[in-house]
């Protein structure tokens, strides 16, 4: 029997799960599959917009937009235009019924539940294609996944279903591979800029002053020695600072700078 069997919402940054179905089934395939949603809510930056797991009986699709990814558990025979039609209709409700200001600051696992309530009502729809007929035209969802289909996960990139991943890699469109051993850099913030600017103009001023005080030094014997050593020690101390940041965007890298680092995002 083709039917869908639950469906999440899923924040894309960090994997919150922001919303989801509450009556699925309890079976063993069923449980596994609830690994496989897990392991794929950690994932979410790294792959494309639209993609398919296919895990024996079953088949997670989801797609992201906006920084939110809606995902469902299907069985492998239901029809791939329906599925991502009705994650499209997910999509289309979440957007207009939260803005994205909540959704970013969200803290608390599945703070939008009563979202639920539009997920069941989409659900029982799209489990009887009879009624669909009249209500949606998929002709344009049928044409966009044709000429852009969704990815195929290979499940020997996903690992084990137990919470034990391997090297997961992604290549579409040319966009390159980026496995669990990379990292990915978010861009600094604009306060980091500016500390990091800051320091710069800092770590310049103790050098300067550092060698006035070697001039008075040299001309008279009143200057304390100890200044210098302070003016030259903070201009250390400002460089080491800046010197953190790599000097290549390079994904293996880390930017650790205490006031601005871009955060550092692990795969």
């Amino acid at each position: 029997m083709s039917v869908i069997l639950s469906a999440s919402v899923v924040r894309v940054r960090d994997g919150l799960p922001l919303s989801a179905s509450t009556d699925y089934e309890q079976n063993t395939g069923m449980q596994e599959c609830r690994k496989y949603f897990k392991m794929l809510s950690r994932k979410l930056a790294q792959l494309p917009d639209r993609c398919t797991l296919k895990t024996g009986h079953y088949n997670i699709n989801f797609i992201s937009s906006l920084g939110v990814s809606y995902m469902m558990l299907c069985s492998e025979n239901y029809p791939n235009v329906l599925a991502f039609s009705f994650l499209d209709e997910l999509q289309k409700e979440f957007i207009t019924t939260y803005n994205m200001m909540k959704t970013n600051t969200a803290v608390r696992p599945y703070c939008f539940i009563e979202f639920d309530n539009f997920i069941q009502r989409t659900k029982q729809r799209y489990n009887n294609p009879r009624s669909l007929s009249t209500k949606i035209n998929l002709s344009d969802m049928q044409v966009e996944i044709n000429l852009r289909p969704p990815y195929q996960i290979p499940m020997c990139e996903l690992g084990p279903a137990n919470g034990v991943t391997s090297a997961f890699s992604v290549d579409y469109k040319g966009a390159g591979k980026i496995s669990s051993a990379h990292q990915r850099l978010e861009p600094a913030t604009l306060s980091g800029i500016v500390a990091f600017i800051l320091s710069l103009l800092c770590g310049a001023l103790n050098l300067i002053r550092g060698f006035h005080a070697i001039e008075s030094l040299l001309q008279s014997d009143g200057e304390d020695f100890n200044y210098i050593i302070a003016f030259f020690l903070g201009t250390a101390a400002c460089l080491y600072q800046v010197d953190l940041l790599p000097a290549e965007s390079s994904l293996e890298k880390c930017m650790t700078l205490f006031p601005v680092g871009p955060c550092l995002e692990s795969c």
